[in-house]
């Protein structure tokens, strides 16, 4: 039957609240609904086509290291983080990861490479949707792993760090909120050692041109305490991350009759490797330095697969 000749296929209400029911019942029981373990089996038993969010390069490079697609696997947690901004991100992520991991498995997977990660922001309350996307892939001659490997790298680079004897091992975050001179918005939020009176000053038009010591001394330790807490999960899963999402930013929040009080928050996401100490590195490694002007092609959104905070006037880019 030619396609013009189909009848459309429409989803009637009585399926909408099935599967929404479904949904329901599956999050209850911190499980999968059985409408995704059918599509997921089905994937696995190979009766349905695999979907991958490959190139064709990387498709033909994994597949000859004897590394197959087998599904487009996600993870989604629309989480509330009124208390803790810090500690809402991190969970927040953390169970994206474990569902993403839960779908792998049930698809036959041992790993998920070029795992994208997306935020929508919501204004109901202090919430965010936090959204993993990946390709679930199958290393022959493993068997599926409950506990699938997770690595924000493409298929292409996930092959090049195991030819150079490293192996990517999980997704560590470390994420860090503090408040200076007061503040905290609902009564809630860490304070930070110091005042803002220093900052207004050197901050106001009689102060001229120089340094602000102590919003420069304030974002350096929110921006140290965040890299401690990705080391600490990192150490967990191996002994290196590759750390390219950085998103920071400080929110200035004006006080009646007081010096006006300071967010600042940064978060940072790496995929962890692990290898042997001091194994030498057949690639080549160049160092690379973005001073250019305008948005830097890193961070671009178009064509960057880790744009998972939004870079543009309060984010960060690499150097």
């Amino acid at each position: 039957m030619g396609w013009f000749g189909r009848k459309a296929a429409f989803t009637s209400s009585a399926e909408v609240e099935e599967r929404e029911r479904s949904w329901g019942e599956a999050l209850a029981r911190d499980s999968l609904p059985d409408p995704v373990l059918e599509r997921l089996a089905d994937a696995r038993a190979g009766r349905v086509p695999w979907v991958a969010t490959m190139t064709p390069a990387e498709l033909l490079t994994a597949r000859s290291h004897g590394v197959r697609p087998v599904a487009t696997v996600t993870g989604t947690c629309w989480y509330q983080f009124g208390r803790s901004w810090t500690e809402g991100h991190a969970e927040g992520w953390a169970n994206a990861l474990i569902r993403i991991r839960r779908e792998a498995f049930a698809a036959g997977a041992n790993a998920i490479v070029d795992v994208r990660m997306r935020t929508i922001r919501h204004r109901i309350g202090s919430s965010m949707d936090f959204t993993l996307l990946g390709t679930a892939i199958r290393v022959d001659g493993l068997p599926p792993s409950p506990d699938p490997v997770v690595a924000t790298v493409p298929a292409l680079e996930f092959v090049r760090l195991l030819e150079m004897g490293i192996v990517p091992t999980g997704i560590a975050i470390g994420a860090r909120f503090e408040w200076l001179g007061g503040g905290g918005w609902g009564g809630y939020g860490n304070q930070w050692r110091g005042g803002s009176q220093v900052t207004q000053w050197q901050s106001s038009v009689f102060a001229g041109n120089q340094p602000m010591t102590e919003l420069s001394q304030f974002w350096e330790s929110i921006r140290r305490d965040a890299h401690a807490d990705l080391r600490r999960h990192a150490a967990t899963m191996g002994n290196g991350v590759l750390a390219h999402t950085h998103f920071g930013q400080i929110i200035r929040q004006e006080r009646d009759k007081q010096p006006p009080a300071y967010l600042g928050r940064h978060i940072v996401i790496g995929t962890v490797v692990d290898t042997l100490r001091n194994a030498d590195v057949p690639h080549g490694i160049e160092q690379v330095i973005d001073m250019r002007d305008g948005l830097s092609p890193f961070v671009d959104g178009g064509g960057s697969r880790h744009g998972v905070y939004p870079t543009e006037g309060e984010g960060e880019g690499p150097i």
